[in-house]
């Protein structure tokens, strides 16, 4: 169950077998406030299944560290290398298992939504979506891009908290 008011901590995944982006913020009202951000790397010449573990054990960590109340996912875009979308998919199921064996409510955004929560439009590109998260959530390092894009699925659904709610609740 969601926390109506009050301080919510969420972690927000982008999710990527070679590089997983990671974010975390305290939300209290409309104030956002950047507590961690990072990137869980596998390594390329591994395995996928041993690459999955790693991404497993990695979140599994992230989880226990920062324990956050919610978790927010970016969903995957289809693309024309069918390999590419269906790794991917590898590890956004493992982003969204993770925090749910945890008992975490788990949500999921498209890059749409998250980029008009961010930025206002739709169609914003990477540099203007970490722009603004830098903007919105002061001293959030953001090493890598995939960091920035995990903290702008979270800020997201720090914006739809609400209506993400009552969606769950009546599905």
């Amino acid at each position: 169950m969601l926390q109506a008011r009050g301080k919510v901590r969420i972690l927000g995944i982008d999710p990527g077998l070679r590089f997983t982006g990671w974010g975390v913020l305290e939300a209290e009202g409309n104030r956002l406030r950047h507590v961690a951000d990072g990137v869980v790397a596998t390594d390329g010449t591994e395995d996928v299944p041993l690459r999955l573990k790693a991404l497993a054990e990695a979140l599994a960590d992230l989880l226990a560290r920062f324990n956050p109340d919610e978790a927010a996912v970016e969903e995957t875009y289809v693309n024309r290398n069918a390999t590419a979308t269906l790794k991917l998919g590898y590890a956004r199921g493992v982003a969204l298992l993770a925090p749910a064996q945890a008992g975490i409510p788990v949500f999921e955004y498209g890059a749409k939504t998250v980029k008009m929560a961010v930025v206002g439009t739709g169609g914003a590109d990477k540099e203007q979506v970490g722009l603004m998260v830098r903007r919105l959530l002061p001293g959030a390092a953001q090493k890598r891009a995939d960091a920035a894009d995990a903290l702008a699925v979270a800020i997201c659904h720090a914006h739809h908290r609400s209506t993400a709610n009552v969606w769950k609740q009546t599905s």
